[in-house]
């Protein structure tokens, strides 16, 4: 006698087809919504081919003829370091004042935390925004906007470093009679300087590529620069502007990569 063997989904399967039959639905949806043909994706590309076509050659030529881009990359390169110095100092302080370890009186470490999560949730582009508003369009505002968001982006991190350092050093040190101050030079500073340095030099790296995209909004700076040359239509100004940002972007990180390897030693990133 045949038998018949009836082999029921797993519940693995049921998953997985529960989650693709709900993203296909959620992307039906937003396409009848948006009416977007995502046909689009394979019958449109005469647009990025005509785009290309005028894009192509870069016009490098304009680095002779215009003097004010060398000065720019200059600003560019200016706003990232200032707002990593003056971001990164405050952000120790306040860093400080929010560690558990550091600070005894909890009204002034939860004002610091609260400070610090304010100022790490607010958009970049918001930032930008006020201080275009505030001060004018320029590298002073780009600056002010990096200094805000290196502040909120490292602030509670630089606060979670101070808090991970190994407590029996300090405990020695304050048992012989040293000061809370002494305690925090002679024991969690050393142990923190290493991470801070590192931190530090990858906030430059970013800040490098965040001030880029606040020259096209008004920080100044190369990111200027390309959103003239795009006003204006100057496409083959835009390809050149674009390689150089890549370059630029390129030396950056590997000037930054050097310099942690170079200033802690080991060449671990520690």
């Amino acid at each position: 006698m045949n038998t018949v063997e009836i082999t029921l989904p797993s519940k693995k399967y049921k998953r997985r087809m529960t989650i693709f039959s709900v993203s296909a639905l959620v992307v039906a949806v937003a396409c009848i919504y948006m009416n977007f043909n995502p046909l689009g994706f394979f019958t449109e590309f005469h647009f990025v081919r005509d785009l290309l076509g005028e894009m192509f050659m870069p016009n490098y030529r304009m680095l002779a003829d215009n003097p004010s881009i060398a000065y720019s990359i200059l600003q560019t390169l200016s706003m990232a370091f200032l707002g990593t110095v003056y971001g990164g100092i405050i952000a120790v302080i306040l860093a400080f004042l929010a560690a558990l370890n550091t600070m005894p009186y909890r009204v002034v470490r939860v004002l610091t935390s609260i400070t610090l999560s304010l100022l790490r949730v607010i958009p970049v582009l918001v930032v930008i925004l006020i201080f275009v508003i505030a001060v004018g369009p320029g590298v002073f505002a780009g600056m002010l906007t990096l200094v805000i968001t290196t502040i909120g982006t490292f602030g509670k991190l630089f606060a979670e470093i101070i808090e991970n350092t190994e407590n029996p050093p300090g405990e020695a040190i304050y048992s012989v009679g040293a000061s809370r101050l002494q305690v925090i030079r002679f024991s969690i500073i050393p142990q923190i300087l290493p991470s801070l340095i590192a931190n530090l030099l990858y906030a430059f790296d970013v800040n490098i590529r965040t001030a880029i995209g606040l020259g096209i909004f008004g920080g100044g700076g190369i990111g200027f620069q390309l959103q003239m040359a795009k006003s204006v239509l100057h496409y083959k100004d835009v390809t050149a502007l674009i390689s150089i940002i890549i370059v630029l972007v390129i030396l950056a990180e590997k000037l930054s990569d050097f310099l942690r390897r170079k200033i802690l030693g080991d060449g671990k990133l520690r």
